[in-house]
């Protein structure tokens, strides 16, 4: 595995009035906590004057109540939780990041991955910049300042940038008096806003932070749109940057990263699930006698497939829930030990069986053998294993932990040999053709992990800065 890419949690909360509101923050970034596990981190404006906190860890180890209190009243305040990398994994890279220029003080939340950030950050370079960290986001960051520096307005300096960034981006921007939601022209990674009762806006990466902190859901931030809220004020919507035909929503949230209780692009996630279990079902069906899932992300898939089959749902895991996503924890030996503490099998349920076992996916295939053996272990008469996604054939350059080709354990080997491997009796792969039927129909979807279709692009390294980004139509 040559980079782990990131995928990262963004929120943000703009009120009339003053009031502790690093506490809203933080109630919408412990619901987007399974999208980052290694930093976390709030900026809060009070008249134009910035405080922020962030560092290694989870949300509640990084917000202790004394750094929520010393966080002080404001008026908006963004946060951001991360994980994995562009960039390092250390304090510099956590987020938003905080820029002060001649016209103020900006700070920005980014999920995603620019595939032409080693390019821009070269340019930048040269031309003076500084840059304290190695992230894309501080890239973002000194591209957005350096058009503030020629516009009249935040918004404006966000519009040009976007005119230089290739590749995926969903941002919460603060500037002194404003909070800005982004997503860029294809809609790679999701974003959404709503109001709270007493009229407050929110911004997050999924609609669960707008439940944590009782916010309705409007809607979805659409593909190229800038949405500028200010304080008392209706938002302002931004549209010169936005295509109707451009729209590629990241079918990877639908099938693992979000949570099963948020609404993404008017999609509900957990129904979603719940289809391709019953598509896998039509599609490889099999004489069992129990279906079980692979918490968290594989139990609504496993209730799908057990509705359509006939065959009778249990319970076969117990989840530490104290434990973090083994797909998004860093390093590879750290994913495998996680697994054995993570999940434990109830043998009673198991035990003399023949099982459907149920997960979101297979990518280096380690995870999957470990659990396979847990149930053998435990009593299970066969395992049939089931994914609710295609194989992965290539590497994602958008933000999504798919890591290069040769880590694929799909991508170099047989069904047969992944079978072998995995130690399964069969195994079952959702087939990529029937994505648009997980999601009632849609089409408009980045399948590029499964396809090697790239809509936004790709990067084509010749050298450490050098990127050269592609499009497509």
């Amino acid at each position: 595995m040559t980079k782990i890419k990131e995928e990262c949690g963004v929120f943000g909360v703009i009120s009339e009035q003053k009031y502790e509101i690093a506490q809203t923050a933080y109630y919408g970034l412990y619901s987007l906590q399974h999208r980052g596990q290694e930093s976390a981190g709030i900026v809060v404006n009070d008249d134009g004057v910035f405080t922020a906190h962030k560092d290694l860890g989870q949300v509640n180890e990084v917000f202790r109540p004394e750094v929520i209190s010393e966080l002080g009243e404001g008026q908006i305040a963004i946060g951001h939780v991360r994980y994995g990398t562009t960039g390092a994994t250390d304090r510099a890279n956590a987020q938003p990041i905080m820029v002060n220029h001649i016209k103020g003080s900006m700070a920005v939340s980014h999920n995603g991955n620019l595939t032409n950030s080693y390019e821009l950050r070269r340019k930048l370079e040269l031309e003076g910049s500084i840059f304290h960290s190695t992230s894309d986001t501080e890239v973002i960051a000194y591209c957005i300042t350096k058009a503030r520096l020629r516009t009249d307005s935040i918004e404006e300096a966000i519009s040009e940038a976007m005119k230089e960034f290739e590749g995926a981006y969903s941002l919460v921007v603060m500037s002194p008096a404003k909070m800005i939601a982004v997503r860029d022209p294809y809609g790679l990674r999701p974003l959404c806003y709503g109001i709270t009762e007493d009229g407050r806006y929110v911004a997050a990466s999924e609609s669960c932070a707008l439940d944590a902190v009782s916010a309705s859901l409007i809607r979805d931030v659409r593909p190229g749109e800038i949405i500028v809220f200010e304080p008392g004020k209706e938002p302002r919507f931004l549209t010169q940057n936005c295509s109707h035909n451009m729209k590629h929503t990241c079918i990877f949230e639908y099938i693992y990263f979000a949570r099963p209780d948020s609404v993404i692009d008017g999609i509900d996630v957990h129904e979603a699930r719940v289809n391709a279990g019953r598509i896998l079902a039509r599609n490889y069906p099999v004489d069992a006698d129990i279906v079980i899932g692979v918490p968290d992300s594989g139990l609504d898939a496993a209730i799908g497939y057990s509705m359509e089959s006939g065959i009778p749902y249990g319970m076969g895991f117990v989840k530490n829930k104290y434990i973090g996503r083994t797909f998004i924890a860093p390093g590879q030996k750290h994913r495998e030990s996680l697994v054995d503490i993570k999940l434990n099998v109830i043998a009673s349920v198991v035990e003399g069986r023949r099982v459907v076992l149920i997960d979101d996916s297979v990518v280096r295939g380690t995870t999957s053998k470990r659990i396979v053996k847990k149930l053998r272990r435990a009593g299970a008469k066969e395992v049939h294993l089931r994914l609710a996604s295609p194989t992965f054939v290539a590497p994602c350059y958008y933000g999504t932990d798919i890591p290069d080709t040769s880590t694929l354990i799909a991508a170099n080997n047989t069904l047969e040999d992944v079978r072998e491997y995995i130690g399964c009796d069969s195994i079952g792969f959702y087939r990529t053709e029937d994505l648009d039927k997980m999601l009632g129909g849609q089409t408009c979807f980045c399948k590029a992990c499964f396809t090697a279709d790239y809509p936004a692009g790709v990067p084509s390294m010749t050298g450490k800065y050098r990127f050269e980004t592609k499009r497509k139509g």
